[in-house]
């Protein structure tokens, strides 16, 4: 049976390369370009068959517009490109600024070009203009920030073209960065500072055998720790006693922020949630509390304020099959320990569902619920146990809260 040769490796990556450059080389001609070719071969064939001199010309006239374009793409780029945002975070509303330097790293002055940035769906061109060898030029940039989004900024790609746009070559110079544009958040400091202490109320009234909070004596019964028997109170009494203890729990505050559209007015009114989650969660952390953040789409890191609103940021808004008081029951059964919680819901959420939402919550809890929508006057009611709150701007946080406490 004949072996057959094997192929050399250098031979495949010769091969490789060829067809990569080959593929590059393709990638060079644009919409327009191809369209041109197109004509120009279609031009030749009409002539050849025809004797239609004219036809000939035209594809004549198309070839030498494709070579001349050539002339425009073809050359090394020696530009060193550093792209750089002030600020890779900022609130909704803000103005994002950055800068991009371009220098000559040749030896040669380089002719005047293009670089573009993508920035999200669109792009920014610059000129740059011929520059010496060494030479440096630097461009700002603003990014307008409407709406809570993570906007892709870059990768900076330089761009050389012919006038006709037939052929263009582009070269990407930087790395892309993530901008988060955070929602906006309002401070709870000064007048509210505290509030999330001041909502926990009064200690619990559970009693345990054994905690750091002393609560009264009680007559001993077989098998209480012995090491709990308070001795001069026996000793007077001529009966064992022993300390009772009040149970503590630590400050944990936890959030069920729904994301269901359809639970809102409006879209604005899901934002107005949101932001409002985030003011509370950025203070609870600062006063460094444990907080937790479910949504639709799961549990939020809360590890500092910046990860919680990065998590808040990528947040999707959009009808669900869950609903607020799926929500509350999730957020009741993954923090059976905290001390206070708040249902973010729209004003589509009715009584009966915020009671059955404010049932999830763990025993002892104390709950509220914020109704969110833009242009509504604050309010507060009570549903049963349930502290009902409407919120209309999210300036209207602080005394809402404050108001909640009271």
């Amino acid at each position: 049976m004949p072996v057959m040769p094997k192929t050399p490796p250098a031979v495949v990556g010769r091969a490789l390369r060829i067809l990569a450059a080959r593929a590059a080389a393709l990638d060079l001609v644009t919409a327009l370009g191809w369209q041109l070719l197109a004509a120009g071969l279609g031009f030749l064939l009409l002539g050849a068959l025809l004797g239609w001199e004219e036809g000939i010309t035209a594809a004549a006239l198309a070839a030498a517009l494709l070579l001349a374009a050539v002339a425009f793409v073809i050359g090394r780029t020696s530009y060193g490109v550093v792209m750089d945002l002030a600020k890779t975070r900022v609130e909704v509303g803000d103005m994002a600024v950055g800068s991009i330097t371009v220098s000559n790293t040749s030896a040669r002055p380089l002719l005047p070009a293009s670089i573009e940035l993508p920035v999200g769906a669109g792009t920014a061109s610059f000129a740059v203009p011929r520059m010496k060898p060494e030479d440096v030029h630097e461009d700002l940039f603003t990014i307008p920030t409407a709406v809570r989004s993570v906007i892709k900024v870059g990768p900076v790609r330089s761009v050389r073209a012919d006038p006709l746009r037939l052929l263009c070559r582009q070269v990407t110079l930087t790395d892309a960065v993530d901008l988060y544009v955070h929602p906006r958040t309002v401070s709870l400091a000064g007048s509210a500072e505290g509030l999330i202490r001041d909502l926990e109320g009064m200690p619990t009234t559970n009693l345990s055998n054994a905690d750091v909070s002393f609560h009264a004596l009680r007559d001993y019964v077989p098998g209480d720790d012995r090491r709990h028997i308070h001795w001069k109170t026996t000793a007077r009494t001529n009966t064992l006693m022993v300390r009772q203890f009040e149970e503590t729990r630590r400050s944990h505050l936890a959030m069920a922020l729904s994301t269901n559209l359809d639970e809102y007015t409006a879209g604005e009114d899901l934002e107005l949630a949101i932001s409002a989650a985030a003011s509370i969660g950025k203070q609870a952390i600062r006063e460094q509390r444990e907080v937790s953040v479910l949504t639709q789409d799961g549990r939020l890191r809360t590890d500092t304020a910046r990860i919680l609103l990065d998590g808040m940021t990528r947040l999707a808004a959009g009808p669900s099959r869950l609903t607020a008081t799926d929500v509350a029951r999730l957020t009741g059964d993954a923090v059976p320990n905290a001390s206070v919680m708040f249902l973010l819901v729209g004003m589509a959420v009715t009584p009966a569902q915020l009671r059955t939402a404010a049932a999830s919550a763990p025993p002892g809890v104390r709950c509220f619920a914020i109704r969110c929508q833009a242009g509504a006057a604050m309010d507060r009611r009570e549903i049963g146990d349930l502290t009902v709150l409407t919120l209309g701007e999210l300036t209207d946080l602080p005394r809402l809260l404050i108001k909640a406490a009271a």
